[in-house]
């Protein structure tokens, strides 16, 4: 999404998000509301209440960010990635910030240029 389609577009009721995506667009448009200070660990968390959630409420989703056996998708193809460590004990979180932090970019920024570039290969069936 380019700058100036998030200035046009408004913020939509989160009754009619359809997914976690749809849910991360909604951060993409506002990050002030919904990640303080852009901390991709405070991301991370908000992802983990939205499974839990998910949980709670019996609905079936599958997401890329968190599992309880550890792995996730996102993080398996975080570490493909040009400039990421081949393995880590870290959080997809962490890496992408002190990712950010060498490359002297918006940790929040860096997250969602990734998420663009995790989403597009999935769409074309590439998978880590």
């Amino acid at each position: 999404m380019t700058e100036g389609e998030q200035a046009v577009r408004a913020p939509r009721p989160l009754a009619e998000l359809p997914d976690v995506y749809a849910f991360l667009e909604e951060v993409r448009l506002r990050p002030g509301m919904w990640v303080r200070s852009g901390s991709l660990g405070h991301l991370d968390s908000l992802l983990l209440g939205y499974q839990v959630a998910l949980a709670v409420h019996g609905v079936e989703e599958p997401c890329a960010f968190w599992s309880p056996e550890g792995t996730t998708p996102f993080a398996d193809w975080l570490c493909t990635r040009p400039g990421m460590p081949d393995e880590s004990s870290l959080t997809w979180s962490a890496e992408i910030e002190r990712a950010a932090e060498r490359a002297g970019r918006p940790a929040l920024e860096m997250f969602f240029d990734l998420l663009d570039e995790f989403r597009a290969e999935a769409a074309r069936g590439v998978s880590p």
